[in-house]
């Protein structure tokens, strides 16, 4: 399996390690997946707080993370950022979604000249 977690490495900043976060999710499908992970949990919070059934909250961490790691085993091919990082990794991926949902990915992948890896990377 390609590219190594952010585990043990340090970073000087909260947008130096955006960088390194979006360099870890350079493929289009990598991103749709976290998208699609965020998304399903932020519903599951919802219709928890909107039906009192706490229960739903199981679900949020289960599909967020569940789909995020999936698409860095089988997609992306690197290791999730959040076993080294786990809070930035939260709030970056909140920043990543953002950034999906208002058209602005591509700007900013431009911005860091972040490129999808190839397979022999």
């Amino acid at each position: 399996m390609g590219g190594g977690g952010a585990r043990g490495k340090e970073f000087g900043s909260m947008e130096e390690f955006w960088g390194f976060y979006l360099g870890q999710h350079s493929k289009p499908a990598t991103r749709r997946w976290h998208f699609a992970g965020t998304l399903a949990s932020l519903v599951c919070a919802l219709l928890a707080a909107a039906t009192g059934r706490a229960a739903l909250l199981v679900a949020c961490p289960v599909l967020g993370y569940g789909m995020a790691w999936y698409s860095h085993f089988f997609v992306e091919g690197n290791r999730p950022a959040t076993f080294g990082h786990p809070v930035w990794s939260l709030l970056c991926d909140y920043r990543m979604f953002a950034l999906i949902l208002t058209g602005r990915i591509d700007a900013e992948l431009a911005r860091l000249r972040i490129h999808p890896r190839l397979a022999s990377d």
